[in-house]
């Protein structure tokens, strides 16, 4: 069996193996992923069949430009998701330390330290680091980083999780030492999509093109990216949707006695008295949630799609 090297959220197969049930049975809240994802339009079947041309891109471009209010003197580099880009990251650091603000997401420092970087989650206090990386909002807890450009720090801010609603770095982007990534399977709910954006300045945006090679996203993914991106009603109906539902989650969980942490309208962090049995305890109603070797005491829930699922979390946990 293939296993990934790291622990994610997302590994249903590994919950179906010890409880039992079938997929379809499960409620899978281990990812922040919006389980109300962005309604998929019709594709034509060139998108299928072709190789994506020069105007599938520069359309998405266009949007993601549009909507996330990019200068225009920053680059947009498509990728075959937010995973791509985090492996990439390596290739535009020179050498010296490399900091993130941890505990975070455990690609970056892999990416870096399988790049033989040497990396440090504590914050720098005397040496100041050639490469600093954020993850805003933090995922697991939420948290917010105020960032700006610095002239010997690249800076490599992820915002994955940043379209529910957080102020964005991106007018930071055109800087040459400063790089926000942007995640669309988490928001927009279709992580399967597999597609990511790079915002840079021309000379990192080079380098990851180099990286990344030619169609670096598919046709479809193209095409459902760059309607979804000029669809802003559709993202604010659902950051208060989200907001609504992360709320009520907040109370059932509260009820049953866990303790707020913080997280984002995609994910919630709680404490609670063992995360481990807590898990166990979900899972036996097959629910799957996300808990964390070096924080026993945490567990991590995405959003269900609707209040069938909160009601099943609190039956549960009854």
């Amino acid at each position: 069996m293939i296993r990934p090297e790291r622990e994610h959220g997302g590994d249903l197969d590994r919950a179906i193996a010890c409880h039992g049930g079938t997929r379809a049975g499960w409620l899978d809240l281990s990812t922040g992923i919006n389980p109300n994802s962005y309604p998929i339009p019709p594709i034509d079947m060139s998108s299928w069949t072709d190789l994506p041309d020069r105007a599938a891109f520069a359309a998405l471009e266009d949007a993601a430009r549009v909507f996330w209010a990019i200068p225009d003197e920053a680059e947009v580099v498509i990728a075959p998701g937010a995973s791509a880009l985090i492996a990439a990251m390596p290739a535009l650091a020179g050498a010296g330390p490399v900091h993130v603000s941890g505990p975070t997401y455990n690609e970056h420092a892999a990416a870096f330290r399988a790049a033989g970087f040497a990396v440090e989650d504590t914050e720098p206090s005397q040496v100041v680091p050639a490469t600093r990386i954020v993850v805003h909002p933090n995922n697991p807890d939420g948290r917010l980083h105020r960032v700006t450009p610095h002239d010997t720090t690249l800076t490599i801010v992820d915002e994955s999780f940043a379209d529910v609603g957080c102020a964005s770095h991106v007018a930071h982007a055109s800087h040459p030492n400063f790089v926000v990534l942007k995640s669309f399977g988490k928001f927009w709910g279709l992580a399967g999509l597999r597609l990511g954006f790079a915002i840079c300045s021309q000379e990192n945006a080079r380098l990851l093109r180099q990286h990344l090679g030619p169609w670096a996203a598919s046709g479809p993914a193209l095409t459902i990216g760059t309607q979804a991106l000029s669809d802003p009603d559709w993202a604010e109906d659902t950051r208060v949707h989200l907001a609504s539902m992360a709320g009520h989650l907040d109370r059932v969980m509260t009820m049953s006695g866990a303790r707020i942490v913080g997280g984002t309208s995609l994910f919630r962090l709680y404490v609670v008295h063992d995360g481990l049995a807590t898990q166990t305890r979900l899972a036996r109603h097959h629910i799957w949630s996300r808990v964390f070797e070096d924080r026993p005491d945490w567990i991590r829930l995405g959003l269900p799609a609707d209040a069938s699922g909160l009601e099943r979390i609190a039956r549960a946990l009854a």
